[in-house]
């Protein structure tokens, strides 16, 4: 499916929702560094439909989900619109960053819970069904930050995209810890994959 075909195969308010996103994050990143600058022109693509790609691989019986690092939004903001059923928490510390998410939130109308702060600030919240994270850390250091949670809930699964590096990441996690994964291959660039993880204990 080409990216076009995604894009144009929204239902028209979601489709309308991510339009009004790209505008005000087209408008906030004048004054605040959300993104690269190099990506705003095609942020349809490297933003918006880059983070709905992954609502495809989220399990019916998700029903939270945390974002870590979740910047501008993504994949947090595009999951929450698609999948208005699910509560999704986005982590975030830059305190600008989340004044736009609460902005985001506002102006279009997308039910989501921000928590402002260091991952390791929110190790108490309730575990989530799942973990997302974009362009943050490694896959290592993501399931390290996670460890929390999924000790509580072993039922946890990790829903990441990962660049060209991905199988170099998932070789490096594999030296602490055991976990079962699947990959994706990503609609946005054919050297990426979507990895989801789970079943994740530590290596004794």
């Amino acid at each position: 499916m080409s990216l076009n075909d995604l894009w144009n195969g929204l239902p028209d308010p979601l489709r309308h929702s991510y339009e009004t996103y790209i505008t005000l994050l087209t408008k906030w990143q004048r004054s605040i560094n959300l993104v690269s600058p190099s990506t705003i022109p095609d942020a349809r693509d490297r933003h918006i439909l880059d983070s709905y790609q992954l609502v495809q691989y989220i399990p019916d019986g998700v029903k939270t989900i945390y974002d870590l690092g979740s910047g501008a939004g993504f994949p947090a903001m595009v999951i929450a619109a698609a999948r208005p059923d699910i509560s999704v928490s986005c982590l975030e510390s830059d305190g600008r960053k989340c004044e736009f998410l609460r902005t985001i939130s506002r102006e279009i109308n997308i039910p989501v819970i921000i928590h402002m702060g260091r991952i390791e600030s929110h190790n108490a919240l309730p575990a989530p069904d799942m973990i997302t994270a974009r362009a943050l850390a490694s896959v290592k250091v993501l399931i390290e930050w996670a460890r929390p949670w999924w000790e509580i809930n072993p039922s946890l699964e990790m829903l990441l995209p990962k660049g060209e590096s991905w199988a170099d990441e998932v070789s490096e996690a594999r030296g602490a810890y055991d976990f079962t994964m699947s990959d994706y291959l990503s609609l946005t660039d054919e050297r990426a994959r979507i990895l989801k993880i789970s079943d994740i204990k530590p290596i004794k």
